[in-house]
Formats: structure tokens, C-alpha cells, sequence
């Protein structure tokens, strides 16, 4: 048995991020928005380093869409409250090491075919209930339940018993082993499970996190107030949180530029460079690669279930225009989806498509096409907005004419969950930032059992689960199976790539100690406005 007791909590990485100082041309850390940002933070930061923390205050958060309850077991677009109501087992820090939450330590098996857990024993819900064993039993239990759309199910299936040892001990036992335990144990969210189908519906959310659920106004957003019984001692610092919803660019920016609103990471990309001179702001990008801009591609519609012609789209799109003209420059141009701090990562696999529109005007010919009509499906927010027009043009310079099908984020999600895509589709991805394997057995566009693009192979299928399910193994024999999800994602090329990027927080100048995890929820235990 190998123990292992880690230490307490650390927040994610704050690294600077990659920046584009012009189309092609990609820096780290040296991009002028970093150097004003670093500045504006360290002058904030010595103000609150004298007077410390301070309590009080309710922060105001500008979000561009609405909260959706059926998808509060999922990740996505509409998971930054998550973790203010909830918490987690575990955290990982910027190396992918987990540290505790409501799992004091754990004990893995040598075999990786169980592994215990110590809980805290002096945590309650929102309701006054206290936290057990049976909370977390119930939790694995809830996200093998296929009504959930709990991107993570299959590692949840993995677990196939519970032996509990008392009200804070608990074995869980698996039919084999994983090696994304800990991406699960980070993505699920600890929730009261005798309100858990009011949770669903959005009347009832109770969870042990820092702060409780007065309100919410579908539409408008979320009233959070501070959980006085939260068991982190003298947290939260802040009185309260508001969530509200601005999807207008215009709107939201005037927004943080007046203070009406103090934090967002909605701000369109192109729009980001207008805010980082005001001195009232800061800008920081979050270097965990925790999403990815991509063309989804299905390939069931004809002539998309012909791979030279899913190569071709890869290369008639120019990533760098995309990323500088569309997302500020924020990111990094990218043919695979992982981010540099994945073991996963390889130039080589990054430079793989080439913008060459000759190139991609030659492989359409040579699969019989000098012209196609095809529709492309995007969420109607400014941001997603730009990133399929950008698309738009580049496949119109190859022939290839894009109708653009504007839906609203709800919508897109049950439509990628249920592989109800139109022929193309123009999206974010996340889970390349945890295990390399999570991103083939788990997200929606990439899983090798049922993906939105509707591609199977048996290959891709044997090289994911060996990926998956062997936990010790050699660094070059980890190293192959990555290579081997890799190639087989660019050789196939169901979903092409553009841009890797991470959450870029746009906030005020006073507000301190606001993180991520590595799913993008908000962390805000630490968090206090000067």
C-alpha cells in the first residue's frame, strides 16, 4: 500500500501565459498585457499586503450566460459556481499533484485496484446536515447515472464497491485501474443528496462550499451569501457573491470599466486589449490550457466521413489570425489539444496542420470536391461569434461555403451531448489539462466510445483504454501511448484544433485571492475586496 498524506491546498498555477505579440509570433510571459498585468498586481498586491484580508463586501461576477441545472453534474460553460456552493475530494496543484479538500489523506492500493479515504469529520451542509461517508458513496453513484451527462461517468463506473470504516473512512474499490482518479475526485462536486433532484431542477442548491444559495432568477443570475458554518475557519472573507448575466460585449465591458461588476472571464477576446490600460483592471491569463477553441466535425454527413477532406478543413483554417484577431492573442495556435504543461504535449504535434490553403484546395480535389455547402452550428455570444466567422472566411478561400447556425449555450451542450451536431460545429473543449487519458475516455467531442463527431475505431478505442487503465508504467511507455491518442486524433482529424487556451479573468484592481481549478470553478475561499 502506498500512504500518502499531502499538504494543504494550493491555488492553480500563476504563471504567465502564452500571448501572441503579433500573427505567427507566440512569446511566454513577455507579452506587454502580462507586464501590465504583473505590475497592476503587485502594486495591488503590497496596498493588501499591509492591511491584510479584509472581510466584508459582496462581489459582483458578469457572466454572459445563465446558470443551467440540468447541467450541474457536467462541465461546462456554466460551471464557475460550482465550487462557491460546493466542494470537492481533492485539488490539484499547477503540477497535477492532488492536495486535500474533504479527503483529509488517502491510501492507494499498490494493484491501483482500491484506494482509501480519510474525510473531514468537521464539515456540515448548508442545511445543517453533517458531511459522511455515505455523501461520497452517493456522489460516485450519482455521476454513473447516465441522466447526469457527467462527462467523467466512466471512471465513475470504474468504482464497483464502497466499504465504509466508519462515518469518515471509506474504501473505494475498482473493477481495474485508472490513472484519472484524481480528475475525478477534482470534478465532482460533493452535493446533499436529499435535495439532490431539486438541485437538477435549480430550486434547491445545498452543498458544503463557502457560501449558500439565496436566489436565482433564471435569466438574470445567482444570489450566493457567505456560509457562516463553513468548516475552512475564518472563510469566506467576502459577505457575498452576485452572478449576473450581461451576454452583450458592449454591456459587460461598461460593466467592469463603471465597477458595477468586479470579475469575469466572459470578456470577448478581441475586446481584451481595450481594457488592458485602464488602470481600474486587471487582466490575467490562467496557464492550465483549461479549454481549447476547435471545429468539430461530423463524420456521418457525407463527404465529412472522408478523411482527406477533415484534413483538409484542418488546413485551410489559419490558427494564428484566429487567435490574434478573435481571441485578443490570448492562447496559443495549436493542431492538438494539449496545453504545453501536459505530459502529452509535442511541438511537433502542435505545428502538425499548417495553414496552407493550397495544400487543403489540393486534398479536396483529390477526394473528387472542388466546391462544398456545408452549415456550421456556433453559440450566439460575441466571443463564439467571431471565432466562427474567422472560420467562416478561412474555409471560404478553399471552397468549401459555411452557413452559420447561431444557437444559444444550452442548447449547444444538449446538442454535443446527445451527438445531435449539424456537419460542423464551432466550440470550446476542456479536460486536455488533467490526465491525457481523461480528454479520450471523457470529453463529449473526443470520447472513444460515443463522441458528437460519431467516430469509432477500434484502434482509437485500444489505445485510450491501455492509456487509461495502466496506472505504473515506464516514461517512455506513457510517452508512446500519448503519441499513439495523439496521432490517431490528427490523422483522423474528427475534431480539428485551433487554439489552446485558458480562462482569461478580467477583474478590479481591489479584488484579491480569486483562483480556478483545474475545471474552471471559482474558487473564491481566499478571495476579499480593497
Amino acid at each position: 500500500m502506498t500512504e500518502l498524506y499531502p499538504n494543504a491546498p494550493t491555488g492553480p498555477s500563476r504563471r504567465s501565459a502564452l500571448r501572441a505579440a503579433g500573427a505567427g509570433t507566440l512569446l511566454l510571459g513577455t507579452g506587454l498585457a502580462g507586464c501590465r498585468s504583473a505590475v497592476s498586481e503587485a502594486s495591488a498586491g503590497s496596498r493588501s499586503e499591509s492591511s491584510g484580508p479584509r472581510r466584508g463586501g459582496t462581489l459582483q461576477v458578469a457572466v454572459n450566460s445563465d446558470f443551467t441545472p440540468a447541467l450541474l453534474f457536467s462541465q461546462s460553460g456554466q460551471s464557475l459556481q460550482h465550487r462557491l456552493i460546493y466542494n470537492t475530494l481533492t485539488r490539484y496543484d499547477d503540477r497535477l499533484s492532488p492536495k486535500p479538500e474533504l479527503a483529509e489523506s488517502w491510501t492507494y492500493a499498490d494493484d491501483g485496484r482500491s484506494i482509501a479515504l480519510r474525510l473531514r469529520d468537521d464539515v456540515t451542509f448548508h442545511n445543517g446536515r453533517p458531511f459522511t461517508a455515505d455523501d461520497v458513496v452517493f456522489a460516485v453513484k450519482n455521476l454513473q447515472n447516465p441522466l447526469r451527462a457527467a462527462q467523467l461517468r466512466a471512471t465513475a463506473e470504474a468504482v464497483t464497491g464502497f466499504e465504509k470504516r466508519g462515518d469518515h473512512e471509506l474504501v473505494l474499490e475498482l473493477a481495474h485501474p485508472v490513472n484519472n482518479l484524481f480528475d475525478l475526485f477534482e470534478f465532482m462536486v460533493i452535493s446533499d443528496p436529499e435535495s439532490v433532484e431539486d438541485a437538477v431542477t435549480g430550486r434547491k442548491l445545498i452543498g458544503t462550499g463557502p457560501f449558500r444559495l439565496t436566489r436565482w432568477s433564471p435569466g438574470s443570475g445567482l444570489s450566493l451569501e457567505r456560509n457562516d458554518h463553513y468548516w475552512r475557519p475564518g472563510r469566506p472573507y467576502l459577505d457575498g457573491v452576485e452572478l449576473r448575466v450581461i451576454p452583450q460585449a458592449d454591456a459587460l465591458i461598461s460593466s467592469l470599466r463603471s465597477g458595477q461588476s468586479q470579475l469575469s472571464f466572459n470578456v470577448p477576446g478581441k475586446n481584451l486589449g481595450a481594457l488592458e490600460n485602464d488602470t481600474r483592471l486587471r487582466v490575467k491569463d490562467y496557464d492550465t490550457g483549461g479549454g481549447a477553441v476547435y471545429l468539430g466535425v461530423n463524420t456521418t454527413v457525407a463527404p465529412l466521413n472522408d478523411r482527406t477532406v477533415r484534413q483538409a478543413l484542418a488546413r485551410a483554417v489559419d490558427r494564428d489570425r484566429l487567435l490574434e484577431q478573435a481571441l485578443g492573442g490570448y492562447g496559443l495556435a495549436s493542431s492538438a489539444p494539449w496545453p504545453k504543461s501536459s505530459p502529452a504535449f509535442s511541438e511537433s504535434h502542435r505545428t502538425h496542420y499548417a495553414h496552407d490553403p493550397g495544400k487543403a484546395r489540393e486534398l479536396l480535389r483529390s477526394a473528387g470536391h472542388t466546391s462544398l455547402r456545408l452549415p456550421l452550428l456556433h453559440v450566439a455570444l460575441p466571443g463564439e461569434t467571431a471565432i466562427a466567422e474567422s472560420i467562416q472566411y478561412d474555409l471560404e478561400q478553399v471552397g468549401v461555403r459555411v452557413t452559420l447556425e447561431p444557437t444559444d449555450p444550452a442548447t449547444a451542450q444538449k446538442k454535443l451531448i446527445s451527438q445531435d451536431m449539424p456537419a460542423l460545429w464551432a466550440a470550446g473543449h476542456g479536460f486536455a489539462q488533467v490526465q491525457p487519458s481523461t480528454l479520450a475516455v471523457s470529453a463529449y467531442p473526443f470520447n472513444e466510445a460515443k463522441n458528437t463527431s460519431r467516430y469509432r475505431s477500434d484502434r482509437y478505442t485500444e489505445v485510450v483504454r491501455e492509456a487509461w487503465t495502466k496506472r505504473e508504467q515506464t516514461p517512455a511507455a506513457v510517452n508512446a501511448l500519448h503519441e499513439g491518442i495523439s496521432r490517431i486524433l490528427l490523422d483522423e482529424a474528427f475534431i480539428i484544433d485551433l487554439v489552446v487556451r485558458g480562462q482569461v479573468q478580467v477583474s478590479a484592481a481591489g479584488l484579491h485571492g480569486a483562483t480556478l481549478n483545474k475545471f474552471s470553478y471559482l474558487d473564491l475561499d481566499n478571495a476579499y475586496l480593497v
